[in-house]
């Protein structure tokens, strides 16, 4: 199990959702292998956070609303 909280969330996220490496990361511009390494505790891009707030947030336009705000 991964150490890094982002990774033990993302990971908790695609199980959740029921997806596999590929399904998950493909839509956000990620490799599986890249997906993968992420899950395993590699730290993940501040970008790369955004992406999976909007597009796995129950709400993405209050995420989007959020992240302009964070300006």
């Amino acid at each position: 199990m991964p150490t890094n909280k982002d990774s033990v969330n993302v990971l908790k996220l695609r199980h959740r959702l029921g997806l596999n490496q590929h399904d998950f990361w493909s839509p956000l511009g990620v490799t599986q292998s890249g997906g993968s390494r992420y899950e395993s505790g590699r730290r993940i891009p501040k970008p790369v956070k955004k992406l999976i707030e909007l597009a796995y947030s129950k709400n993405p336009l209050a995420a989007l609303k959020r992240l302009r705000a964070r300006r």
